[in-house]
C-alpha cells in the first residue's frame, strides 16, 4: 500500500463525476478527478496530509501568496500500462525540481520521498480516471503556496502544499509555428527562471498574447541580454536536429531543466546519436533552416509530450522547416518514449513508478 510510510487521512468523495466526463473529447486542464490530496506546513513541519474531494479551499485574502507571490507548481503524468497497472512517469526527476524551486523562492522544501507518496496514493484512489486512448494521460499538478495572513514583505511562515489530477488528451493538436521573442523576456540571469513559479507565467502571458494574434502559437524566449541565443519554448523545451546532430540549449538559470528533455536526451545517447548541450545562437538555427543543416526542431515538455515545429518567425520573415511529417527523428523519439511510458517496452532506465 502507497501510504504505509505516510499517514494520509482519506474522505472519499460520495459520488464520482466521471460519469459525466467525455473521454473522447478532453481539453487540456480542464477536466479535474474526484480528489485532491492537501497538507499544511506549520510551526517548521510538514503535517495534515489529507486525500478530499475536489472542491474549494477556504483562504484569508490577505495571504501573502497573493500578494508577494509565492507559489509555485509542477506537472508530470500517470499512465495505465499495457500489463493493467498504472505508472507514473519519473516523479523523483519532478521531486527534485519541486524543491530546488521551493529552495530559490524562500520555501520549505518537502521531502522527495513524501512527495511522491502522496501523488500514488491520490493517483490510486482516482485510477479509473485514467485515459487509455493514445496520446492521453492523467495529468499531476503538484503546488505549493505561501498561507500567512499578513502583509509585509518577508517569506510566509506557513505553507499549502496540494496536488490535483485530471485526464487529459494532446496540449498541441498540429504542428507548431512559432515566434522567436525579440523584445520582452521570460526570465533574466540571476533570477528564476529556472523554478517553475507561478510569476513566470505571468510575466509571459501578454507576449503570448500579441503573438497569437499575429498567428503564432507559441514563443521561442530568447536571452534578455540580447535577445540572441535561444533559451526556450513557452510550454516546452526545445531541440534542433542540426547537421545530424541533436542540440539543445545548455540549462542554466533562465532555462526550465525538464523532465522529458533529460528523458529524450538519455534515450538519444543510447542510440549513440550525438547530443549537444549549448547556447545557440538565433542565427545559427535561421540560417540552418536557409542552409539545410537544420532538419528538425521540436518542443519537449510533460504537457506537450514531443511537437515538431513547423515555421520559424523573426523580424516579419518565416522560415519554414522540412515537413515535419518525414522527420527522421521527432517522431521516432515519441514513439520510444510513448513505448516507456505504456508499458510496451522494457523499462531499463526505471522511470516507470508503479503505483
Amino acid at each position: 500500500m502507497v501510504t504505509d510510510t505516510l499517514d494520509i487521512q482519506i474522505s472519499r468523495a460520495e459520488n464520482s463525476n466521471i460519469s459525466q466526463l467525455d473521454f473522447n473529447n478532453l481539453t487540456f486542464g480542464k477536466h479535474f478527478s474526484d480528489h485532491m490530496l492537501v497538507a499544511d506546513y506549520e510551526d517548521g513541519q510538514w503535517q495534515n496530509f489529507r486525500i478530499l474531494p475536489y472542491g474549494e479551499i477556504s483562504l484569508s485574502p490577505a495571504i501573502s501568496s497573493l500578494h508577494y507571490g509565492q507559489a509555485f507548481f509542477e506537472g508530470l503524468k500517470a499512465y495505465k500500462l499495457a500489463d493493467g497497472r498504472v505508472s507514473v512517469f519519473r516523479p523523483y526527476k519532478n521531486a527534485e525540481r519541486f524543491n530546488k524551486s521551493a529552495e530559490r523562492l524562500c520555501m520549505p522544501q518537502l521531502p522527495e520521498d513524501l512527495f511522491v507518496q502522496s501523488i500514488a496514493a491520490l493517483v490510486d484512489i482516482d485510477q479509473q480516471w485514467i485515459p487509455e486512448k493514445e496520446n492521453h494521460a492523467l495529468y499531476i499538478r503538484p503546488f505549493m503556496f505561501a498561507t500567512e495572513a499578513a502583509l509585509g514583505v518577508h517569506p510566509s511562515s506557513s505553507y499549502k502544499f496540494c496536488v490535483l489530477t485530471g485526464p487529459v488528451g494532446p496540449y498541441f493538436s498540429k504542428y507548431l509555428k512559432v515566434k522567436v521573442e525579440t523584445e520582452y523576456s521570460r526570465a533574466c540571469d540571476g533570477g528564476f527562471g529556472f523554478a517553475k513559479a507561478a510569476g513566470n507565467y505571468a510575466g509571459s502571458l501578454l507576449p503570448a498574447k500579441k503573438a497569437a494574434e499575429e498567428g503564432f502559437d507559441q514563443l521561442i524566449w530568447t536571452d534578455s541580454r540580447e535577445h540572441a541565443y535561444v533559451e526556450e519554448l513557452g510550454a516546452a523545451n526545445i531541440i534542433f536536429m542540426i547537421d545530424g546532430k541533436m542540440v539543445t540549449p545548455s540549462t542554466r538559470d533562465t532555462i526550465l531543466k525538464g523532465v522529458t528533455r533529460d528523458s529524450i536526451l538519455e534515450i538519444a545517447r543510447s542510440w549513440n546519436l550525438p547530443v549537444e548541450e549549448r547556447r545557440i545562437a538565433v542565427t545559427e538555427v535561421l540560417d540552418g533552416i536557409k542552409s539545410g543543416k537544420v532538419t528538425e526542431a521540436f518542443g519537449v515538455g510533460t504537457a506537450a509530450t514531443i511537437t515538431p515545429i513547423a515555421a520559424i518567425g523573426f523580424e516579419g520573415e518565416i522560415y519554414t522547416l522540412p515537413d515535419p511529417a518525414k522527420g527522421e527523428y521527432a517522431a521516432k523519439l515519441r514513439k520510444t518514449l510513448d513505448d516507456l511510458k505504456y508499458g510496451r517496452a522494457a523499462d531499463t532506465n526505471n522511470w516507470n513508478f508503479i503505483v
